[in-house]
């Protein structure tokens, strides 16, 4: 009997030890701690979440239609890219979700039918026109915003936010909550750009590339794209390459006109990450491709010796170096007078992919901490009076019994706090009324078993025979409402999202945590009176 009572109060010992270590993080004492424990010990503690230290609530749009377009664009291009290796040599171009292939000729048309199953004919004539099928159109904008998802997902993961929240809304917005972020700016840029990565041929030897101006103001991009519409060939376009003036820092825009069809795109990529140039220390983005993108590239340069590329993203050319040779291997770099930052961010954009599908940015609230510390105040205030007001109702109706109760609740506190903080759960005001509705139950299981001791004690047993018959015979009713509270609890995690799952986690460690305080911390109390002396009144 000793011994057992002995190994029970070693357990509880050494959880309420680990609780401690694991919740130090979260007080003012951890500052304090040397230098060797901050970096061997835990020391993240519980992470607080939007609604209680601040941060950035984000809704966007992912645009469905958007998504189409590109898709009836790159239909286009394979269209084309098709029929040629056919000797049929065609003019695709997109327009919205319609494809207009010249010249109309039947053999073309059979082709198209029998390749393409998601393009339906609109009309014919000297053009042979098509359009994305609704069902295919359907079909693009429900995976968009799934495809958009795990981009942001993958994004923000990179960028180092502890405990985001992401989800869906509806059927095409996304939800993103960054708790603590201090640089809001730029994480909305780094979550919306779009990060279509293209390599383009730059049409120099045109004739009308040497009509464009040397460079232009910032802002004046439309006008010099307005001017020269219809007189440049129907396959290239007017992108401009961003300079910046070292001694001045003045922007200056230069007009390239580069090949509408991309030579080359980002998806291909394995890798993206920054490096240095050993001339002026200057950050620049170095970039691998797969294997087939490695073939594809290394045909591309080599067939285009003596030419321009120039690598694209999201509409603005970066670089457009001369391919001097052949380049095998894969690799490439992203040049464009970067920050440190800013080719960071460039990177994880690369690495976690594209968006299928540019967003519109319909809430963005920042949550400021203020807020936060007065929901922390409110909430301690909450648990105080709660833990106060259930301390003296133990005491005054259960009297020592109800002391020892008490003694449970505080340990439950001291658990739960340590195993939220092990698991470096995220605490949100959902979580607080989580606690204090685990202060409530952590007294609960308590209140059954000496409502059984009474009942026994009533029938004439003695205080030892009561407390073990209290115990076992109560077990099963708390194990079995302990059981289903948990599985509510699960539910709720599964399917909640943000702070429901936040109620969830600290409602089922509560649930847990009692379940011990209960059967093992107060019968351990009352095993220790017991062995002291023979009871002869039990104070209940």
């Amino acid at each position: 009997m000793r011994k057992n009572i002995l190994f029970r109060l070693i357990l509880i010992a050494v959880t309420v030890i680990i609780a401690i270590i694991f919740f130090l993080p979260n007080t003012p004492v951890f500052k304090y701690m040397p230098e060797w424990w901050k970096q061997n010990m835990p020391n993240k503690g519980i992470i607080f979440g939007l609604d209680l230290q601040g941060g950035l609530h984000l809704v966007f749009e992912v645009e469905g239609d958007k998504a189409a377009e590109i898709t009836a664009e790159r239909y286009a291009a394979k269209l084309k890219e098709m029929l040629a290796k056919k000797k049929l040599n065609v003019e695709a171009v997109s327009n919205g979700l319609q494809i207009s292939i010249t010249p109309a000729n039947p053999q073309i048309k059979k082709e198209i039918e029998d390749n393409f199953q998601n393009l339906v004919p609109v009309e014919s004539g000297t053009k042979l026109v098509y359009r994305l099928s609704d069902k295919e159109v359907q079909r693009i904008k429900d995976t968009a915003a799934d495809q958009a998802l795990e981009t942001i997902r993958n994004r923000i993961d990179q960028f180092g936010v502890s405990e985001p929240t992401i989800h869906r809304q509806g059927t095409n917005e996304i939800v993103v909550q960054l708790p603590g972020v201090k640089d809001p700016k730029r994480a909305i840029e780094l979550i919306g750009k779009t990060a279509q990565l293209e390599f383009k041929l730059v049409e120099d030897e045109a004739r009308i590339a040497a009509e464009l101006p040397h460079s232009v103001a910032p802002g004046e991009e439309e006008k010099v794209i307005q001017e020269f519409a219809g007189r440049i060939p129907e396959d290239t376009e007017i992108l401009f390459e961003k300079k910046v003036n070292k001694e001045t820092g003045i922007i200056r825009k230069i007009p390239i006109l580069v090949k509408k069809q991309a030579s080359l795109t980002g998806d291909l990529l394995s890798d993206a990450k920054v490096n240095l140039d050993s001339k002026y220390s200057e950050p620049y983005v170095s970039i691998s491709f797969n294997s087939f993108g490695a073939k594809v590239f290394e045909e591309l340069t080599g067939a285009n010796v003596g030419k321009r590329l120039a690598i694209v993203l999201d509409n603005t050319v970066y670089s457009a170096p001369v391919i001097k040779d052949r380049i095998a291997g894969g690799n490439a770099m992203i040049e464009g007078r970067f920050t440190m930052e800013e080719a960071k961010d460039l990177s994880i954009v690369l690495r976690a992919g594209a968006l299928p599908a540019p967003l519109k940015m319909l809430q963005n609230v920042t949550v400021g901490p203020s807020l936060g510390r007065d929901s922390i105040e409110a909430g301690k205030l909450a648990g105080i009076i709660g833990t106060i007001a259930v301390v003296l109702f133990m005491i005054f109706y259960y009297k020592l019994s109800g002391l020892i109760a008490d003694f449970a609740l505080f340990l439950n506190i001291i658990l739960l706090l340590g195993a939220m903080a092990s698991l470096n759960a995220t605490l949100t005001l959902p979580g607080i009324a989580g606690i204090i509705l685990a202060i409530g139950m952590a007294v609960d299981s308590n209140v059954l078993m000496f409502e059984r001791m009474r009942d026994e004690l009533r029938a004439g047993k003695t205080p030892r025979a009561a407390v073990d018959s209290g115990y076992k015979k109560a077990f099963w009713t708390i194990f079995d409402s302990h059981v289903t509270t948990l599985i509510t609890a699960a539910v709720l995690f599964q399917f909640g999202t943000g702070p429901i799952k936040g109620f969830a986690v600290t409602l089922s460690l509560g649930v847990s945590i009692n379940l011990f305080t209960a059967l093992i911390g107060t019968k351990s109390i009352f095993d220790i009176i017991n062995t002291k002396r023979e009871l002869k009144h039990l104070s209940i």
